[in-house]
C-alpha cells in the first residue's frame, strides 16, 4: 500500500498529542494517576523540565542518564553520567540555573571499559574524574583538566579492582581520598593522581528491614558533602534495577572525614513505596546548593512502565533541619516543582535531527563498544555522513547512537549503500538485544531480538529514506523511494517493552541509531528526529 507523506506523517503521530514547536505543552500518561501533568516541549518537541512558570517537572533530564555526578562551580553547574559502553563517553553537560542543561563535549575519548558511576571534582583549579570501569580487569582510572571542556589527560589506572562507585573528598585537615563501595575508602595522594596506603573499611551502612522487595544490598555510590560542621555521606543501597521498591537513598554524617559515622535517623530518605508512583528504583544522590541558596538533591530512577528509556536524572528539592539533619520533600516527583530562583536560563537539551554539517561525536552520537579506530569510520561531507561498513550486521558493526527521552518518537534518513554494503536504522540496546530494519541492493534485512531474520525483496536499489516509529513499543517501519513524497509501510512490527536490563542486564537503554556493515561507505543524509 502506498500513502502520501503527509498521511504517513498522520498515521505515525495518530494516538499521540502532539505539540507544533518548542514551547508547547504536550498531556503526557501517568501509570496511576487520574490527572496527567504536563511537560514543555523542546528541540524536536522532546520533553523538558522547565515548564516556564516559575516551576519544573521530572525528569531533569530525559533519557539514560544514571548515576549523576554534579558539580557547583561559581555560578556553573556541570554534571555527567556512567555512560557504559557509548565512546566517546563522560559527555560534560552545563546549566547556570540547576534546570536547564545543555550538553558540551565529551571528556573520555579512549575506550577503557564499560563507564559506570564516576566522581566530578574540582580541587586546587583543576577539575578531576574518576571513573569505575567494567573491564578485565576491572579497575577506577582518573583523567584530570585545567579547564571543563579539556583537553582531559589520558587515564591513569589506579588498580582499584575490587570497587565501584568512587567519590572524591576532602577533609577537614586538607588530605584527599576516594570513598568507595561498600564503606571502604583509601587516601589520594596529594596531586589526586595515585593512591596512598591500602583500602580501609570506614563505614557499616544503615540495613532495610528483610521483607522488603530488593535486589539485593549493594552498598554503592557514596557521596560526601561538607555543609556547615558536618560532612554527609549519601549510600545507594538495594540495588539499582530489579524491583522497583528495591534502590533507595540512606545517609550519614560525621564530624569528621575520618568517621566515626552516624546513621540518618529518617533512613531511608527516598525508596519508591508503590507501584503507582510515576519514578521507580530511586537512588544514588548528591546534594547541590542551588543559585538562591536552596539545596536539592540529584538522583536517578526508572519511569513507570518505561524500562526502556533506562534510568533519568530527578531533582528533588531538600530541608535542613533544626537538628542538622535534611529530609527530602518533593514526594513521589510525580507532581510540577518551584524551580530554584535565580541563575541564567539556557535552551535545555539540543536537537537530535541532524543535517551533518558536522560530526558531533560524544555530544550527540556516540559509538557502540568501539575499536581504538572507531571515529576514524564516520565523517562528514557535502551535508552528509559517510560511515565505513564494519563487521556484517549490528551484532558487530559498532553503530552509532543516540540517547532519546520520550516514551513515543519517530526518526527518519535517507540512506544510500556502497555495492555489496548493508545498512539500516536500529532500536538498539546492546550487541545482543536490538531490533531495526537494513538493506543491501537486493533485498531487507530484519533485525529482531538481536538476530537478522527475514530477507524479503528489496526494489529501491541502493538508496531509499527509512522511517522507524516507536509508539510506546509498539515499533514500525515506513519505506520511500522518493526522497519522502511517498511512502510505504513495511510488512513487519515489533514490540519492544521487554528490551531492558532486567531481562538482559547491562544497565542500558534502548536507543535509535543507525549502522553500516560490509564493504565500503554508506551514505546518510537529512536525519529527522520527532518526540510524538
Amino acid at each position: 500500500m502506498t500513502i502520501s507523506r503527509r498521511d504517513a506523517l498522520t498515521g505515525a503521530l495518530a494516538g499521540s498529542a502532539v505539540a507544533l514547536g518548542p514551547g508547547s505543552a504536550v498531556a503526557a500518561p501517568l501509570a496511576g494517576s487520574a490527572t496527567a501533568p504536563e511537560w514543555k516541549r523542546g528541540f524536536d518537541n522532546q520533553r523538558i523540565a522547565d515548564l516556564g512558570d516559575g516551576r519544573f517537572l521530572n525528569p531533569l533530564i530525559a533519557g539514560d542518564r544514571p548515576d549523576p555526578a554534579i558539580l557547583k562551580d561559581g555560578a556553573d553547574y556541570y554534571m555527567t553520567f556512567s555512560t557504559f559502553d557509548s565512546y566517546p563517553g563522560l559527555t560534560i553537560w552545563h546549566s547556570r540555573d540547576l534546570i536547564n542543561w545543555q550538553p558540551r563535549g565529551a571528556a573520555l575519548r579512549q575506550n577503557i571499559g564499560s563507564v559506570w558511576a564516576v566522581s566530578l571534582e574540582k580541587h586546587a583549579g583543576r577539575y578531576f574524574l574518576y571513573i569505575p570501569v567494567k573491564a578485565q580487569p576491572n579497575s577506577i582510572y582518573v583523567i584530570h583538566a585545567d579547564t571543563i571542556d579539556g583537553p582531559w589527560s589520558d587515564p591513569i589506572d589506579l588498580k582499584l579492582h575490587d570497587h565501584i562507585d568512587p567519590c572524591h573528598a576532602v577533609g577537614e585537615d586538607g588530605s584527599r581520598w576516594l570513598f568507595l563501595s561498600g564503606g571502604d575508602r583509601i587516601r589520594l595522594a596529594e596531586d589526586g593522581l595515585s593512591t596512598v596506603g591500602p583500602v580501609e573499611h570506614v563505614y557499616d551502612p544503615w540495613r532495610y528491614p528483610d521483607d522488603w522487595d530488593v535486589e539485593g544490598f549493594s552498598p554503592e555510590g557514596p557521596k560526601i558533602h561538607r555543609h556547615g560542621d558536618w560532612f554527609y555521606m549519601l549510600t545507594a543501597v538495594g540495588g539499582t534495577a530489579g524491583p522497583p521498591t528495591g534502590h533507595m537513598v540512606i545517609a550519614a554524617r560525621s564530624r569528621s572525614i575520618h568517621g566515626p559515622w552516624e546513621q540518618h535517623p529518617a533512613n531511608p530518605l527516598v525508596r519508591t513505596t508503590s507501584l503507582d508512583e510515576r519514578w521507580w528504583s530511586r537512588g544514588h544522590a548528591s546534594l547541590v546548593e542551588g543559585p538562591d541558596k536552596s539545596w536539592w538533591a540529584v538522583y536517578h530512577g526508572y519511569e513507570n512502565g518505561l524500562w526502556t528509556l533506562g534510568r533519568q536524572t530527578l531533582l528533588d528539592p531538600i530541608q535542613w533541619t533544626e537538628d542538622g539533619w535534611f529530609r527530602m520533600t518533593g514526594g513521589d516527583l510525580s507532581q510540577p516543582l518551584p524551580k530554584p530562583r535565580g541563575g541564567q536560563v539556557l535552551p535545555h537539551g539540543m536537537a537530535l535531527s541532524d543535517d551533518f554539517s558536522t560530526l558531533r561525536l560524544g555530544a550527540k552520537w556516540n559509538f557502540f563498544r568501539p575499536a581504538p579506530d572507531e571515529a576514524s569510520r564516520a565523517r562528514v561531507e557535502d551535508g552528509a555522513l559517510l560511515l565505513q561498513g564494519r563487521g556484517t550486521a549490528p551484532v558487530d558493526s559498532s553503530p552509532l547512537l543516540l540517547t532519546a527521552g520520550d516514551p513515543s518518537y519517530m526518526f527518519e534518513c535517507d540512506i544510500e549503500i556502497a555495492p555489496g554494503g548493508t545498512a539500516g536504522l536500529l532500536l538498539y540496546y546492546d550487541d545482543k538485544l536490538y531490533c531495526g530494519l537494513g538493506f543491501d541492493e537486493a533485498r531487507f534485512v530484519t533485525h529482531q531480538y538481536g538476530q537478522e531474520r527475514g530477507r524479503p525483496a528489496n526494489t529501491h536499489g541502493r538508496r531509499m529514506r527509512m522511517r522507524v516509529v516507536n509508539r510506546h513499543h509498539i515499533v514500525s517501519y515506513l519505506l520511500s523511494g522518493d526522497g519522502g513524497r511517498n511512502w510505504n509501510r513495511f510488512d513487519r512490527g515489533m514490540e519492544v517493552s521487554g528490551y531492558h536490563h532486567n531481562v538482559r542486564g547491562g544497565f542500558l537503554m534502548l536507543r535509535p541509531g543507525l549502522y553500516a556493515a560490509g564493504p565500503g561507505e554508506a551514505r546518510f543524509r537529512d536525519f529527522r528526529f520527532r518526540a510524538l
